[in-house]
């Protein structure tokens, strides 16, 4: 790893090409916001020789090359690939958001990576560490994803390196904290004004050397006598580690007997034990400074990732199923095996169109073929079922904003394919003649409603191509056409995610649109039994209109709808215009009688009436019949109905507390708790809509980002009076 002779890089502007899968790195770095992923992809970068000293490669391209919403938003909002090359291994990097609202575009890199890197930073409070972060290792260690973790930003530390393992430790170790232990050590250099101490090398604690970069290039030195107290107390403990998760259970009688374990011993046990996912190094890493061709601690990542991280043959594949779901057997990562690939990202790019980010799984992806494109829906997020033939254009490799052209893709790579008009994120491709389809991965459920119009009849034309786009490219985003309030909602993860919604709908895809509050599906009801009386009497020449009826309207219980019941006798009213009535009260049900909300939970009886032996006609007995209950509604008291939400709220213990209080000041209800493993509650409460249209931002904040939950429909129930006066004031002065 970083205790051996370091690797050759490859050559900068070269586009790396794996033709095995046995010599394919994929790795995703995952991190709090601000933790340094970028800077640290780009270090890699310099060091691999993908890049010059300037950070660009012959065509003046960078790594860096964010799309146009990165530098608006100023911060990364998607999923990024830099392929890289290290002594002859091809290495994917996946670079994620750190933002809780992008977590769609992690989990499509935890897809398509077979190892994870963790990076923290030194600079930022260990809260930030267990929020999110926290999510996703628990997430990869119930896979066996193998991890390590990477320290950064210890040029302008605020806790030290040493206190920032201990932190590692705790919380990503559990029960054995001695899984995360430090590979190298920092070495300072001489304080500076500010007082602080930069980086300037590692001391390799196997190896005991120390690997110096402060003159921009890596260069081996012996530790001093000073160094090696330090060295040893923590090279002793790392052998430990080690000797835990080793194969050969002879080690540690041997090593506590008092032998001398090889150091080449030691490497192979360490590699194993990373790539099983049972131990976790911890690495330091800092930018390089200006005019320098390595940054500290690359040199000793990369060697990691190619030596310690397994290859996609050791990573086993999703299952596959038929289009119609029947069972296939499992795949394997054969370049020669059956075709299975899955697009992880899609994006539009103004000039090439759309371009999808695949991972080969099974067989070789060659330019120009015919695929099946299979999708699984997502019906209920506005994504249509997809089962057809499509030829894709050229594979590429990307690097920054330039794509660079791939002869083939074999299982276990990543590439980019164009033209594939009909793929979305989530989809499979597979062979023509034998389509299959992937089991999907876990998508969250996006919970913060954004209620958009288009903003002139311009955009009218191009919003629903507009927002058709936007859902292809991200399977985390819902859109809804509401029955009830006619209004076009994108549900979102975030207000991020909702600003870069927008931005996206204005700068990528032309639409102008305008958000507007959201609003909750009300329901109507009457308070007491009521009488009305329709009364549809017209003579304007000819033919007339006549139709009287009148009829008794009665509260029922909750959930009970609409119930119609027909009493009268002598047939004042004619058998063939009852159902007339019944219509016309029906269709002004929905309507609403009050605040234009639909009516539900009564029982409307038909009484009397009149009708006329020529005048009378069914559209006459229609208008009667809901002008009769406009007329009862009038002479009664009318309820609003709010809808109320089951809420799943799973946070860590030592936040019940705050998370209740804050249910009840939203007039909650909490209907119990109960153990969710170790050191997390499951809360569930009952919850008006109107008081949790931000709640997936609130709980987030409540919770320090370590909060989630789950909503379903309840029931409608009576609105408070004073809640409902306070509506429709706010109703009235929208008006």
């Amino acid at each position: 790893m970083g205790d051996k002779a370091h690797i050759h890089p490859g050559a900068a502007g070269r586009a790396p090409a794996a033709d095995r899968p046995a010599s394919v790195r994929n790795v995703v770095l995952v991190g709090h916001s601000g933790s340094g992923k970028t800077t640290l992809v780009e270090a890699l970068a310099l060091t691999a020789g993908a890049v010059n000293r300037a950070g660009r490669v012959e065509d003046g391209a960078t790594v860096s090359d964010y799309d146009e919403i990165e530098h608006r938003q100023q911060r990364s909002v998607q999923l990024s690939l830099v392929p890289l090359e290290w002594g002859g291994y091809k290495i994917n990097l996946l670079d994620t958001p750190g933002y809780a609202d992008f977590v769609g575009e992690l989990r499509a890199g935890l897809r398509a990576a077979d190892a994870a890197l963790f990076v923290v930073s030194a600079a930022q409070e260990a809260e930030a560490v267990a929020g999110t972060t926290r999510t996703v290792w628990d997430e990869c260690a119930a896979v066996g994803m193998p991890r390590a973790i990477v320290v950064t930003h210890l040029d302008t530390a605020r806790t030290g390196f040493d206190e920032m393992t201990r932190i590692c430790a705790r919380i990503f170790g559990g029960d054995d904290p001695d899984a995360v232990l430090p590979l190298y050590l920092p070495v300072y250099g001489a304080e500076g004004p500010d007082g602080h101490a930069p980086a300037t090398g590692l001391v390799g604690l196997l190896s005991r050397k120390i690997f110096d970069y402060a003159s921009g290039e890596r260069r081996e030195n012996p530790p001093g006598p000073g160094e090696l107290p330090r060295i040893e107390e923590a090279r002793n403990r790392l052998i430990e580690g080690i000797i835990a998760e080793s194969e050969d259970e002879t080690l540690m009688d041997r090593y506590l007997g008092g032998a001398d374990i090889d150091v080449k011993t030691l490497i192979e046990d360490l590699e194993k034990a990373v790539a099983s996912g049972a131990f976790h190094p911890v690495l330091a890493a800092a930018p390089a400074p200006p005019g320098a061709r390595q940054g500290l601690g690359t040199v000793e990542m990369l060697d990691l990732i190619a030596s310690g991280f397994p290859t996609p043959l050791e990573r086993p594949a999703p299952a596959v199923t038929t289009p119609r779901g029947t069972p296939r057997p499992e795949i394997h990562c054969d370049p020669q095996g059956p075709l299975v690939a899955e697009v992880v990202k899609t994006a539009s790019d103004p000039y090439v169109g759309r371009i999808s980010l695949v991972r080969v799984f099974s067989g070789t992806l060659r330019p120009d073929e015919m695929v099946h494109v299979s999708g699984h829906g997502l019906t209920d997020r506005g994504h249509e079922d997809h089962d057809v033939d499509e030829r894709i254009g050229a594979l590429s490799s990307p690097f920054g904003k330039q794509q660079r052209v791939l002869a083939h893709c074999v299982a276990g790579d990543l590439a980019c394919v164009g033209k594939l008009s009909r793929a979305e994120t989530g989809d499979t491709l597979s062979a023509q003649d034998d389509p299959l389809l992937m089991e999907p991965w876990t998508m969250p459920d996006p919970l913060l409603p954004l209620a958009v119009e288009a903003h002139s009849k311009a955009d009218e034309d191009k919003l629903s191509q507009g927002l058709a786009r936007l859902v292809a490219e991200d399977p985390t985003m819902r859109l809804e056409q509401n029955q009830d309030t006619h209004q076009v909602v994108l549900w979102c993860l975030g207000e991020a995610h909702r600003e870069v919604a927008l931005d996206r709908l204005r700068s990528r895809y032309g639409v102008q649109v305008d958000a507007v509050p959201y609003r909750v599906a009300l329901r109507e009801t009457f308070g007491e039994s009521s009488a009305g009386r329709g009364r549809h009497v017209k003579q304007s020449g000819g033919h007339g209109q006549f139709a009287i009826c009148e009829i008794e309207v009665e509260p029922l219980p909750p959930g009970s709808g609409i119930e119609f019941v027909d009493k009268v006798v002598g047939g004042a009213v004619p058998r063939q215009f009852i159902p007339s009535v019944e219509k016309g009260i029906r269709l002004q049900a929905a309507r609403g009688v009050a605040a234009g909300h639909p009516l539900v939970d009564v029982r409307i009886t038909l009484l009397d009436g009149k009708a006329h032996s020529v005048d009378s006609s069914d559209a006459a007995f229609q208008t009667a019949g809901a002008l009769a209950l406009r007329e009862a509604a009038g002479d009664a008291s009318i309820h609003l109905l709010e809808p109320v939400a089951e809420l799943a709220v799973l946070i860590p213990d030592e936040y019940v507390g705050p998370v209740m209080s804050d249910l009840s000041g939203r007039r909650g209800r909490v209907v119990g708790t109960e153990q969710a493993g170790p050191g997390r509650t499951l809360v569930k409460a009952e919850v008006p809509e109107l008081e949790i249209g931000r709640y997936a931002v609130d709980l987030r904040s409540v919770s320090h980002g370590t909060g989630r939950f789950s909503r379903s429909y309840a029931r409608h129930e009576p609105m408070p009076p004073a809640v409902a006066d306070r509506l429709r004031a706010q109703e009235e002065a929208s008006v």
